[in-house]
């Protein structure tokens, strides 16, 4: 991979990585100054299940950080683009699609047909 799809790469995730921790930082500010009070226990019960909802997304996005950090790292490292399992290089289009993936196509089939013959 040269220099320009590695840039390419290198801003795609940065920008993910702000986004997210914008957004973060987004529910935070309106989980503290959301002082509501609900009269009714229907009004009360939604605003919680959405409340619940955005800490799920959330703490999706906060494992998602932590991949975008070791897909940054295989940058800098100089791994970036390669399956972890076979070594073989992990397709642009695949990249694209999954920037913070570390296996190819192949692989990452055959693991998912393991996973699924296991039951899991």
């Amino acid at each position: 991979m040269d220099q320009k799809e590695l840039a390419f790469f290198r801003d795609a995730l940065n920008k993910n990585l702000d986004e997210i921790l914008q957004k973060g930082q987004e529910t935070i500010e309106d989980m503290t100054e959301s002082g509501e009070t609900y009269a009714d226990p229907a009004d009360r019960a939604t605003a919680e299940s959405d409340r619940a909802f955005t800490l799920r997304l959330r703490d999706r996005e906060r494992k998602l950080i932590k991949k975008i950090q070791k897909a940054i790292k295989r940058i800098d490292d100089g791994d970036f683009g390669y399956c972890v399992a076979c070594g073989d290089d992990i397709s642009i289009a695949r990249l694209k699609a999954r920037p913070v993936t570390t296996l190819c196509i192949a692989c990452k089939s055959k693991q998912e047909e393991e996973e699924q013959n296991r039951g899991e």
